[in-house]
């Protein structure tokens, strides 16, 4: 099976057809799935849920980063359930590992609630959360992100009684948050209506995926995951059904100069 576009030294390679197909006739074995799957919620021809993407995906990888929103996870949740699929939430003593999407700008239609300013990504994990890779983020401290200055001061007091005394030395970092915010696309010259901008995938793949690995795209897109993988030294397979977005993704993939 030829890739539909191909970058064979940094192993990123895009795949025209349905995930569904393509992935099992690959026969791939990755460290990180990244889907933006259509949630089937407005009458564009591309947004229908694809059955059984997630049983698919649960043959390629153990560890899912999943976008949608609390509706979709809702809806969906049974055949997250049935193909195996945990939340990270699940596991015992531990907070939940997910990430808000502040964009700069509110979305929809509606006059009558909040304006939506943001998207939701979720860690889905396969198997024992002691197996999945983690390396958690982290940032200069002192940054303002958004008007918050992050870990500014002495040692963050524990909150938790359960994590006991501890030895701490101040490395001048601090964990990334869990909001992270970054311009959406769609006015910036994006290919895609649900494009995801480089700087929000970029520490979601360097959180659940070694260096050198490989990460798969299911739902490829504008192929904003391929080029956030490549240029974190990770390999990265894409798979996109609609030709027109393959093209204008593969000419986008062709253009980046990276030095």
């Amino acid at each position: 099976m030829d890739p539909y576009w191909e970058d064979k030294e940094a192993g990123i390679a895009l795949y025209l057809g349905d995930m569904r197909e393509i992935l099992p006739a690959l026969n791939v074995q990755a460290d990180l799935v990244v889907a933006d799957p259509p949630y089937e919620e407005t009458s564009h021809q591309w947004d229908r849920w694809p059955a059984g993407w997630l049983d698919t995906a649960a043959t390629v990888a153990k560890s899912l980063w999943c976008f949608g929103g609390l509706r979709m996870f809702m809806r969906y949740a049974p055949e997250f359930t049935a193909a195996g699929w945990k939340l990270s939430h699940d596991t015992i003593g531990k907070d939940d590992v997910d990430v808000i999407w502040e964009k700069h700008n509110a979305s929809g239609p509606n006059s009558d609630r909040f304006r939506r300013i943001h998207e939701q990504a979720a860690l889905f994990y396969q198997g024992q959360w002691r197996d999945v890779h983690r390396e958690p983020q982290r940032i200069t401290s002192g940054v303002i992100e958004r008007g918050r200055i992050i870990g500014k001061g002495a040692q963050a007091i524990v909150q938790r009684g359960e994590y006991g005394d501890r030895n701490w030395s101040d490395d001048g970092t601090r964990l990334m948050t869990s909001v992270i915010f970054a311009r959406s696309m769609h006015r910036n010259g994006g290919i895609h209506p649900t494009e995801k901008p480089v700087a929000l995938l970029d520490p979601l793949i360097r959180y659940a995926c070694p260096e050198g690995g490989l990460v798969v795209d299911p739902f490829a897109g504008s192929c904003s995951t391929l080029d956030a993988s490549r240029q974190a030294g990770r390999r990265a397979i894409g798979v996109e059904r609609h030709e027109p977005y393959a093209e204008a993704a593969a000419r986008r993939l062709d253009a980046l100069v990276f030095t």
